[in-house]
């Protein structure tokens, strides 16, 4: 039921109370278990005929909307006065999560943000900023305004909640949830030569979720997303993650130059977005398909807003992360163009054929004494013969084209070490150069024929 004060709210307001219909589909999409797809949502109707018998869009009774989800919930949102929709979000404190929780087609996001006012879409930001800043199909610079905006306003609550006084279990859960968004808020702050830093997408709950982009998204021509695996998390990590993408940004945009191609342009991408697994939950594939779930719509959004002019999208992910984007992959719901999977503990898919990238464009790397590699925990080993991909170096040497001394990684945590074997290689995987990894020879792929 809705609140008192905006029950007399709506009063005032020339609402029409008519039957009204929605529409939900849901399908399982190809064989992974537990992956449900929000395919159709048709809006709320409200007939209300003007001149010449055209059907407009107008409020339902604010006691309906609760049932209401997708993008039949984006109109209302879109339709209800600033104050009505700030206070039905305060009563309602799900009503953004639960609608971030159920997939809606990033094309139908694209297309109802589109169609929205500029009044409507400055009302969405300042009242729902958590709802427009997660949206795949909204414009980047969009939701990196609107999550800047929610990060520092839940940062502000949070120091006000200490200096108002707590108890001392109360003020250790607030220190700590306020250290992990402060992690946030310092991982992006460019350091000087670098290109501004862009959140595109946040979760403020712990243990929160983050993506940090280096570059432009919405113009760039290669885009790489670093997909990180076991024990990474914001609270730890997420400053080192985005630093680990501007090496990245930084060596493409060498080779690029390198190889007479200095107008072009990249982004890459700090994904940490989704829960990544500890010592207790590891054993489990529940948070590598919901990791999977996250991602597909992540790349489906960037895909839907770029339309024609679509980047060359790569995947590159360790340990945990590989098996997650594997299992998306595996799902066909998007194509790629390459996957680099460094560390991985197995795949879903028996051979990279099976995986939706590109001319089966998929390498791996697997280090010296990593603990992790050929066990085929979840699945087929990517690093066997029969799984058909290509075998990148990580072992170090000498650069086949540059001459120049490569680090060698060793272990499970040392494949993005900054002027590695393996991040050279990356490196040409995401602007699509992969003829020029190197492999376990000490050869080009391109050079030995694979």
């Amino acid at each position: 039921m809705a609140s008192p004060s905006v029950a007399a709210d709506l009063a005032q307001q020339p609402f029409t109370q008519q039957p009204f219909t929605q529409r939900l589909i849901q399908q399982r999409a190809g064989d992974a278990p537990g992956h449900a797809r929000q395919v159709d949502i048709a809006p709320v109707i409200v007939p209300a005929f003007a001149d010449g018998g055209v059907t407009k869009l107008t409020p339902v009774d604010l006691t309906l909307i609760p049932s209401l989800g997708g993008r039949a919930l984006l109109d209302q949102f879109s339709l209800l006065p600033t104050s009505v929709l700030e206070r039905y979000v305060n009563d309602h404190p799900d009503a953004v999560a639960d609608l971030l929780a159920t997939p809606i087609a990033a094309t139908e996001v694209e297309r109802w943000w589109g169609e929205s006012s500029p009044a409507v879409k400055q009302k969405l930001i300042s009242t729902t900023p958590d709802l427009v800043g997660n949206l795949d199909g909204i414009p980047f610079g969009t939701r990196n305004l609107a999550n800047r905006q929610y990060l520092a306003a839940a940062i502000s609550g949070l120091e006000e909640r200490l200096s108002s006084g707590v108890g001392r279990g109360m003020n250790v859960d607030i220190t700590n949830h306020l250290h992990m968004l402060t992690q946030i808020d310092n991982a992006l702050k460019s350091k000087a030569g670098d290109p501004v830093r862009t959140l595109v997408s946040l979760d403020t709950d712990a243990p929160g979720r983050a993506a940090i982009v280096v570059g432009d998204l919405a113009s760039a021509d290669y885009v790489s997303y670093l997909i990180p695996g076991m024990f990474f998390t914001i609270d730890g990590q997420v400053d080192d993650w985005a630093d680990t993408a501007t090496t990245l940004f930084h060596d493409q945009l060498g080779w690029l130059d390198r190889l007479g191609e200095s107008a072009k342009t990249v982004a890459t991408v700090a994904w940490i977005g989704y829960q990544t697994p500890h010592l207790l939950n590891v054993g489990s594939l529940t948070l590598a398909d919901e990791g999977a779930g996250y991602l597909a719509r992540t790349i489906e959004g960037l895909q839907a807003l770029r339309g024609d002019h679509q980047p060359y999208v790569s995947v590159m992910a360790h340990s945990y992360g590989s098996t997650a984007a594997m299992i998306a992959l595996q799902r066909g719901d998007f194509q790629i163009d390459a996957l680099a999977v460094v560390g991985s503990p197995g795949s879903s898919a028996q051979t990279a054929a099976a995986l939706s990238v590109r001319n089966a464009n998929v390498y791996v790397g697997e280090a010296g004494w990593d603990p992790v590699v050929n066990s085929a925990f979840y699945g087929s080993d990517p690093g066997a013969a029969s799984y058909g991909a290509y075998r990148m170096s990580v072992a170090g040497g000498v650069d086949a084209i540059t001459n120049k001394l490569l680090g060698a990684s060793y272990g499970h945590n040392e494949y993005f070490q900054p002027g590695s074997e393996s991040m050279r290689n990356l490196a040409l995987i995401g602007i699509g150069a992969g003829g020029l990894v190197m492999n376990d020879s000490g050869t080009t792929i391109a050079a030995a024929g694979r």
